[in-house]
């Protein structure tokens, strides 16, 4: 290629495909292989699952409230980079970025709306399904936030809540179905891929978790299919993430029905 001149080839089959190994291998793949440790060490471990806790989120410097929001603000921060990385390579590809998968402010109210319409539904069925893979055996004790009570804390619960929906609708639906059906993966084959792969990472909760969020995710796949944008399902995700991390700090201790380690 002369100097000037513009490389304008659309990439191959070997290039997505590594593109898209690395990406998971950066995110939600790696952590779908800690998870996956992580239950191995629970349920090898004496006494039941229920009686172990899976805390979320945890501070990262007890008794110094600067350098623990420090730290949470980074790990938000650094957990987002390969959503950049997936809007990079959008662009790079000749689409306008994460516009091309429907995550922009073209509908904020439309994706709203939808996105809590989602949220009621899977919120009430999901503590359900909790509480009831809980008292089987098949979950841990899930803490949804152990933070110190400093003026940070519930900024943060909220933040960390849209980090987890926006890093995992976008990569895992948005990203992986568009990669995979660009690889000629069949549409059943992606939703499975997809579903299969959140409930992975979930896994450190117990049987419960995987097989809760692998049913969400086929869900989510769906609903993308069906509106063609991801705004939705990262609503629905924040909102239900909000719930349970806002909601487990202002009631844990005060109700009975809820678990606590």
């Amino acid at each position: 290629m002369r100097v000037g001149e513009v490389y304008d080839e659309r990439p191959s089959r070997r290039i997505f495909r590594d593109e898209t190994l690395l990406v998971l291998g950066l995110s939600l793949g790696a952590s779908g292989v800690s998870a996956l440790i992580s239950f191995l060490g629970s349920v090898t471990k004496p006494g039941g699952l229920k009686d172990q806790a899976a805390t979320l989120n945890a501070s990262a410097a007890p008794g110094r409230p600067w350098l623990d929001l420090a730290w949470q603000l980074f790990g938000i921060a650094s957990a987002l980079v390969p959503v950049a990385l997936v809007a990079h390579l959008l662009v790079r590809e000749g689409q306008s970025g994460l516009r091309t998968l429907g995550f922009d402010r073209s509908r904020p109210w439309w994706d709203l709306g939808r996105g809590a319409g989602v949220a009621a539904v899977i919120g009430s069925t999901g503590i359900a399904f909790y509480l009831l893979a809980r008292g089987l055996g098949f979950n841990l004790t899930v803490v949804p936030e152990a933070l110190p009570d400093v003026w940070w804390k519930f900024p943060v619960l909220i933040m960390s809540a849209l980090q987890n929906a926006i890093l995992e609708e976008v990569i895992v639906v948005g990203y992986l179905l568009r990669r995979l059906g660009q690889l000629g993966w069949t549409p059943g084959t992606a939703l499975v891929a997809s579903a299969v792969l959140r409930g992975s990472y979930h896994l450190y909760q117990g049987v419960g978790g995987f097989i809760g969020n692998m049913v969400m995710g086929v869900v989510f796949v769906l609903l993308y299919r069906r509106w063609g944008r991801v705004g939705p399902l990262v609503a629905a995700h924040a909102l239900l993430d909000i719930g349970a991390f806002v909601g487990y700090a202002l009631l844990a201790g005060k109700v009975s029905w809820l678990p606590t380690a």
